[in-house]
């Protein structure tokens, strides 16, 4: 592990350094942490809070360091090549069966034990050939953010099924030429997928180790398809939107044009943070399913794990502080992300905030992970759900062609070395 003595809280272009009085470890000896770089603004405070306690309990000093999403693939590659990385470390839930798979995390399966406590996609996630590598941690989700003013003025009521989804849409489109009712954002693929996961479709299912495609069955092209039809025959979006991604529909709902958009748990607080003006003229409402109920969501955020070569003792202690029931309800309200564990997040479900309940409703009911394999990571890196999304957007392809395409380079790329 990376030699360091003191509590380091290393952030983009700046470091913190505390020291700490501990015994225990020599000074040739330090416990190291890696975490996620701005899901907590007030993460240092947090972890300083934290390190205190563990420092309390195993007299052991703590380096935690932050690191930057962008970058922190590569570093852990890295460092798992290079016998380098931390004792434990937030693992985005993507990431944590590649690095499983690649030997750079311990089976915890044992000291996690039984994961009914957990949010169901999220421990899902966390393991590989039903073995745990990550600890459920927090998660974020997506819902539809709207505006209740524009809502108001035209009388429409939340939408409880797809039929009523587009009929809001298309209302908006026609007696709003300023605003775009429903983007359909081209760059966004989590935004489509509620639309294959609610019709009953599939990206890729396992079945004895072989992984079979399932975006071009009949039930996701039909779910694909509603969602495309909403820019290509409904006239719900606008011609950029083909290119869009989350940011840019963030950033044209912050503008006040658009009206309803698929967005994450996190965004509310930055839209009215970038925008007061919005302020009680937004809410949200889980994603409808094709007759009612709920249409699944990807369900994105962090195990915790313990990196190969820890001390696995003191890494589960340090886990186990994080996961305690204060400690993990303090980084949900600093973060605005939801809590792992199923009985925490039923607080959630029960607010009163409009921009809270309907996302918290989203995650315990309707959360969805995608296939969870070592090689999901070059799926995402190919893009082949955004190229498979923009060629039908574009009008290059049509949704038969464009899904048969993408299903075959899924079932080659999650079957390598298989």
């Amino acid at each position: 592990m990376a030699r360091k003595h003191a509590l380091s809280v290393v952030a983009p272009g700046a470091a913190l350094t505390l020291a700490l009085s501990g015994c225990g470890l020599g000074q040739e000896d330090s416990f190291d942490v890696w975490i996620m770089e701005g899901t907590n603004p007030d993460a240092t405070g947090y972890f300083e809070d934290i390190a205190d306690q563990f420092e309390q309990e195993t007299g052991v000093e703590v380096s935690i360091e932050f690191r930057e999403w962008g970058d922190a693939h590569d570093q852990f590659v890295t460092a798992m090549a290079g016998d380098t990385a931390p004792d434990v470390a937030e693992v985005g839930t993507t990431w944590t069966p590649e690095f499983a798979a690649a030997g750079g995390l311990v089976d915890i399966t044992d000291q996690v034990g039984d994961t009914d406590r957990f949010v169901d996609a999220l421990a899902e996630a966390g393991q590989l050939d039903g073995r745990t590598y990550g600890m459920p941690w927090y998660a974020g989700v997506r819902a539809v953010v709207y505006r209740t003013d524009v809502f108001a003025e035209l009388g429409i009521e939340e939408p409880r099924d797809w039929g009523e989804l587009r009929d809001a849409a298309t209302t908006i489109a026609e007696e709003r030429d300023d605003m775009a009712a429903f983007p359909v954002a081209g760059g966004a693929t989590q935004q489509m997928l509620p639309f294959v996961w609610g019709n009953g479709g599939e990206i890729a299912t396992e079945e004895d180790g072989t992984w079979s495609a399932g975006l071009d069955s009949p039930e996701s092209r039909e779910g694909i398809e509603f969602y495309t039809d909403l820019a290509l025959e409904d006239g719900t979006s606008t011609t950029g939107a083909t290119t869009w991604d989350e940011a840019d529909l963030q950033d044209n709902f912050i503008d006040g044009d658009v009206a309803m958009m698929i967005s994450g748990s996190w965004t509310p607080s930055a839209i009215l943070d970038e925008n007061p003006d919005l302020e009680g003229d937004i809410s949200a409402f889980p994603i409808p399913g094709p007759d009612g109920g709920m249409s699944p969501a990807f369900l994105g955020g962090s195990h915790l794990s313990v990196m190969s070569g820890a001390d696995e003792d003191l890494a589960m202690t340090f886990i186990e502080l994080l996961t305690e029931e204060e400690n993990l309800g303090r980084w949900a309200e600093e973060s605005t992300y939801f809590p792992g564990v199923q009985e925490q997040l039923d607080t959630y479900t029960e607010s009163e905030d409009p921009l809270v309940r309907p996302f918290a409703e989203q995650m315990s009911e309707g959360g969805a992970t995608v296939p969870v394999s070592e090689n999901w990571g070059k799926v995402e890196g190919d893009e082949t759900l955004t190229t498979m999304l923009q060629a039908v957007l574009d009008e290059r392809a049509t949704v038969d062609e464009a899904t048969e395409e993408a299903a075959t380079a899924v079932e080659e790329t999650l079957n390598e070395d298989s």
